[in-house]
């Protein structure tokens, strides 16, 4: 199981995304510098012990509207060798384990290894802030699936009215600038 430190990241996953996010195909806001909050997220385990897995999602709140995200990273202890140059988010001095590389976890195959197996009901997505903690308001529907099947992942988020997402898909919750708390899918199972 993954240890939470409770430490210092310089500079702090937030600063780092606010420079990333605008870079991305994906990105939803306007011309105006992105303001990331934190608003939700989990984590899970890599089962090596290799690899920190987070998934974070942020609310962009430098737009005229907040736009919801979702971030997987890895964090590593060192710069894998075949890793692409466009998947690094940054790098990051952590207060107890040293530099760490963050990576965009959709480009990582631990990260989509494990995103895999809680999809299959294989794994137990974890509190994003307590050590050995299971976070049970993150939910599998219809999940189970045999065999290798492809992921598609939101980036950007959207609440569902429904507790239910479709089958196969992966659910979680954030909390709106405003304090409002929503829920919405993060990832299915899709067809080849």
């Amino acid at each position: 199981m993954a240890s939470i430190h409770r430490t210092t990241m310089t500079p702090g996953k937030l600063e780092l995304l606010a420079d990333w996010l605008p870079r991305q195909g994906w990105y939803a806001g306007g011309a105006e510098a992105p303001e990331p909050i934190r608003a939700g997220g989990f984590r899970l385990d890599d089962p090596a012990g290799e690899v920190g897995i987070e998934f974070m999602i942020v609310v962009d709140a430098g737009g005229p509207e907040p736009v919801a995200y979702l971030v997987p990273m890895a964090y590593r202890g060192a710069a894998p060798a075949d890793a692409p140059d466009d998947a690094l988010i940054g790098t990051s001095e952590h207060g107890v384990l040293g530099t760490r590389w963050i990576y965009d976890g959709l480009r990582d195959p631990v990260v989509m290894g494990q995103l895999h197996a809680v999809l299959r009901g294989e794994a137990t997505p974890q509190s994003q802030s307590e050590s050995d903690t299971p976070d049970p308001t993150v939910t599998v529907h219809g999940g189970g699936a045999a065999g290798v099947l492809d992921v598609r992942v939101n980036r950007v988020l959207r609440p569902v009215e429904a507790e239910d997402g479709p089958s196969g898909s992966l659910v979680a919750g954030w909390t709106r600038p405003d304090g409002t708390a929503v829920r919405g899918v993060l990832a299915t199972f899709a067809s080849r």
